[in-house]
């Protein structure tokens, strides 16, 4: 394949997770590389062994572990690969660098940093604590439709005319299902909860921030959002993130 170096090359990537919420193990994990304009390069699926095989008992915590069967039967299909966690890493790292990517994105990407961390601290001791390579820069889709689509006022009369859509104060819900809902104009449709079908949806909500060329918050560190600077916590910023998230 012909890399064209003039453009910029994205990585989206989505994790689900067992154990808390608190400290997230990643046993599946999917990442596609894309443009700015949408067009699939890469993708990648995978579930990881040191968590989905090794933690039976963890995986029972797992929110979406009524999905396992549904593995099982892509596994015997040959349509998943289980690998372990570091390969998975060596081929992402891999996949970034043949594409010159120093971008990754996630909806909700606090959560996913969150987790990839702690799955690579707690696979290696600690000998290791950082999923991506230093300076790779870290985007939000969350964030990024937070500032462009739920200002839009047809938007929030989507969200308005659906029940469950819009916060207790009324403010419209920025969930992956509910964006991508808006986007493709249809509210049947169900977010799979699985790596690689969540982030081809999540890139679809990036293009759509991208298209509407408004100024936009991408990055998820504090000191990335113009005029708030005041650095906090990590773990204050995740517990803060997760309940926004969830609109409490």
């Amino acid at each position: 394949m012909n890399i064209d170096r003039r453009k910029k090359y994205i990585a989206v990537i989505d994790t689900e997770t067992a154990n808390s919420l608190e400290e997230p193990l990643v046993y599946d994990l999917g990442w596609a590389i894309v443009d700015k304009r949408g067009k699939v390069y890469v993708t990648r699926s995978y579930l990881i062994k040191e968590i989905f095989c090794d933690e039976r008992g963890i995986m029972q915590s797992a929110y979406y572990k009524d999905k396992i069967p549904d593995y099982l039967e892509d596994i015997k299909a040959g349509t998943r690969k289980i690998i372990t966690f570091r390969m998975a890493r060596k081929i992402f790292l891999d996949d970034c660098k043949r594409f010159n990517c120093n971008t990754a994105c996630a909806h909700n990407a606090r959560f996913d940093l969150n987790a990839l961390n702690t799955t690579q601290r707690f696979l290696t001791k600690s000998k290791y604590r950082y999923f991506f390579p230093y300076g790779m820069e870290i985007w939000d889709t969350m964030r990024m439709a937070q500032d462009v689509v739920c200002p839009m006022s047809t938007y929030k009369r989507f969200c308005e005319a659906h029940e469950g859509y819009t916060l207790k104060n009324g403010s419209p819900r920025k969930t992956a299902e509910i964006l991508y809902r808006f986007i493709i104009d249809d509210d049947t449709f169900t977010e799979s909860h699985t790596g690689l079908e969540d982030v081809l949806i999540e890139k679809e909500i990036l293009v759509y921030c991208i298209r509407q060329h408004k100024k936009m918050r991408k990055g998820v560190f504090e000191k990335d959002f113009p005029g708030r600077n005041i650095p906090v916590p990590e773990e204050e910023r995740i517990n803060r993130y997760i309940l926004e998230f969830w609109g409490e």
